[in-house]
């Protein structure tokens, strides 16, 4: 199972802070992301992505890492360290993609140790190349980066505005079988606004979401996790399906067979997350 499986909430975690890492780590959050990217100004570049590699070295499973995008001075910089690095995180997330070229040029630097990759679909070019994006070898899962693609079309970074550009990313997820995760929601002090959004992304097939502060990892959790009825429902259907050989198999008065099994996996690999990232907070 790789890093992307089950994961329901990712918190940001700026790379130029890394007295910050700890706390964020002691959260509930599935995986912690540490940014070299957007939180990190160009003058602190070379520090961030020192710390940040340097933390990823100590071995927490948890700690994830974007860098800053291809096309930039500072994301080939970000791409020559990792090749360097003696440990590399779990996923690697990809800012501003809007090619599979740019994930090629990821791939055939870090060659057999390339991480999983996440690219951020945060652009209108990027959005129309999101299902070749989301097929292309060595992607893992997909982000929406709602706050770049908002400011593109020149609107509020908010639910009904980004409502048709969120369903075409989750087709193009869907299409490649992907997990897809959600844009952080940055109204900090607006507890329902998050548990809101959280609830309207599950629904329209987003997997998790990401955050940008601690206090809105519980909600996410709630939200994308799974409930223990759930829970023991995909347990006792992966005994049955185990038991007829991954034949088709009656359950519960319904077909068993692959693709439903796949669902109750997905639901497994989270609830495997959620116990890894409670025992750490």
């Amino acid at each position: 199972m790789h890093a992307a499986a089950g994961l329901s909430s990712m918190l940001f975690v700026p790379g130029g802070k890394p007295e910050r890492y700890a706390k964020a780590l002691n959260s509930a959050a599935d995986a912690v992301c540490i940014d070299l990217e957007d939180s990190v100004p160009a003058a602190d570049k070379a520090m961030a992505r020192k710390a940040a590699l340097n933390a990823i070295a100590e071995g927490d499973s948890r700690l994830v890492l974007r860098i800053n995008g291809v096309a930039t001075r500072a994301g080939l910089e970000d791409i020559l360290a990792l090749a360097d690095a003696p440990v590399l995180p779990p996923l690697l997330f990809l800012p501003m993609v809007e090619s599979v070229a740019e994930i090629g040029i990821v791939t055939a630097v870090l060659g057999d140790k390339c991480p999983p990759l996440v690219p951020l679909i945060e652009t209108v070019k990027g959005l129309e190349a999101a299902g070749a994006i989301a097929s292309a070898p060595g992607v893992a899962a997909m982000m929406f980066g709602g706050g770049d693609f908002s400011a593109e079309l020149g609107v509020a970074l908010a639910w009904e505005p980004l409502r048709t550009a969120r369903g075409l990313f989750i087709m193009a997820c869907a299409r490649a079988g992907v997990p897809a995760i959600d844009v952080p929601f940055i109204a900090l002090d607006d507890a329902e606004g998050l548990v809101a959004e959280a609830a309207a992304a599950k629904a329209i097939g987003f997997t998790g979401k990401a955050a940008i502060h601690p206090a809105q990892i519980d909600p996410i959790n709630q939200a994308f996790r799974p409930t223990p009825d759930e829970i023991a429902e995909a347990e006792e259907a992966q005994q049955v399906f185990e038991a007829a050989n991954g034949a088709a198999v009656r359950f519960k008065g319904r077909m068993l067979e692959a693709p439903i099994m796949r669902r109750y996996q997905r639901i497994l690999e989270q609830r495997n997350l959620a116990m890894r990232s409670n025992k750490n907070a």
